[in-house]
């Protein structure tokens, strides 16, 4: 991949770079757009294959940032940290204090918390080394574990999509099968539940199975055999691209909402293999900005719980409006949450030049 002509294509600011040979740590930042405000986004620690892959992972997601605080209403540009380290095995003080000293050299051009891999306690360690960070444990004033307003924020995704399509936002009686049941999934699992909607769970891990299989219901199925479930709503909650040319044929969905980011591998070819197949899809980086909302209501404030719920809220008429969008206009919602959110940031760059 060439990276710089990358970056330039799809309007990245920056990308860093830190090692820190003596605790292990290979990092990256990247930071997309910054034209709302510092940049702010997770950091994901994955055991990328590459570098390569890492790198284009980081860009990859700091751009769908930008998008996602755009069209959240939020006064954030997009960036995105990744350590390049498995999770389970690697992480150490040391290690995240190192990756805090990165975060600080970029004096507030971007302000991290966590993401796949990382937790609360990860960012308490960040946190001694800077002050660019949130989604800090609730001990320390932080808004502790996001997965509660994460999920909560998917569920009014599904609620728009579900009136779209069936003219309700009423859940009752609808199958959504769950791709992964990590804690996002488990929160927007009681919301669903709460709402009488029946669930299908898989996920690779085995503590993740059973934490599922402990809920009345809830049926569990194989990981390859979640694509071919019989659904209302089918929610990619792991890593993403696993809404692709090979799996898009196999769903039994009437719409795709779910919690992963890049859900789908090409965005493009497959939102419009989706609207194709009639699949209703609500833009990864729509439904799931609960998480980003809840870390924006640490800055600069003591933490709001209730505020970031009432702001995650809005993911209803977020979403709903982007499906009417496209449906009027003849467009993928893809396309039409991209055109939201850029015009934003349009008319905010051309506020600033005037």
């Amino acid at each position: 991949m060439h990276f710089v002509e990358y970056m330039s294509t799809h309007g990245h600011e920056e990308l860093a770079v830190w090692t820190d040979p003596a605790v292990g740590l290979k990092a990256f930042v990247a930071i997309h757009d910054r034209t709302l405000g510092p940049a702010l986004g997770g950091t994901r620690i994955w055991a990328h294959e590459s570098e390569d892959a890492a790198i284009a992972d980081v860009l990859a997601l700091s751009r769908a940032m930008t998008y996602k605080s755009a069209a959240a209403g939020l006064p954030y540009g997009g960036g995105k940290g990744l350590i390049l380290a498995d999770p389970r095995t690697a992480k150490t003080e040391a290690l995240l204090r190192s990756y805090g000293r990165f975060v600080d050299t970029l004096q507030g051009r971007y302000i991290t918390t966590e993401d796949v891999g990382a937790n609360a306690r990860d960012m308490e360690w960040i946190s001694y080394e800077t002050r660019h960070v949130v989604g800090l444990p609730e001990s320390l004033g932080g808004s502790g574990n996001p997965s509660v307003v994460t999920g909560f924020g998917i569920f009014q995704a599904m609620r728009a999509c579900a009136e779209a399509l069936w003219g309700s936002d009423d859940l009752k009686g609808r199958t959504v099968a769950l791709q992964g049941f990590g804690n996002v999934a488990t929160s927007l699992a009681g919301h669903l539940r709460e709402a009488g909607a029946t669930l299908v769970v898989t996920d690779t891990y085995a503590g993740a199975l059973e934490r599922a299989k402990a809920m009345p219901g809830v049926q569990v199925v194989e990981p390859d055999a979640i694509f071919d479930a019989p659904c209302d709503i089918f929610a990619p909650c792991a890593l993403g691209g696993t809404i692709n040319e090979r799996t898009i044929p196999h769903l039994k969905a009437a719409a795709v909402v779910g919690a992963a980011n890049n859900q789908l591998a090409d965005e493009q070819a497959d939102a419009a293999r989706l609207a194709e197949r009639g699949i209703a899809y609500v833009p990864d980086y729509i439904a799931n900005a609960g998480g980003v909302i809840n870390v924006s209501y640490e800055i600069g404030r003591p933490y709001d719980r209730a505020g970031a719920m009432a702001k995650a809220a809005e993911i209803h008429q977020t979403a709903a409006r982007i499906l009417a969008d496209a449906a009027r206009d003849g467009v993928t919602t893809v396309q039409a949450a991209a055109r939201m959110a850029e015009e934003r940031i349009a008319s905010v760059r051309a506020a600033r030049r005037a």
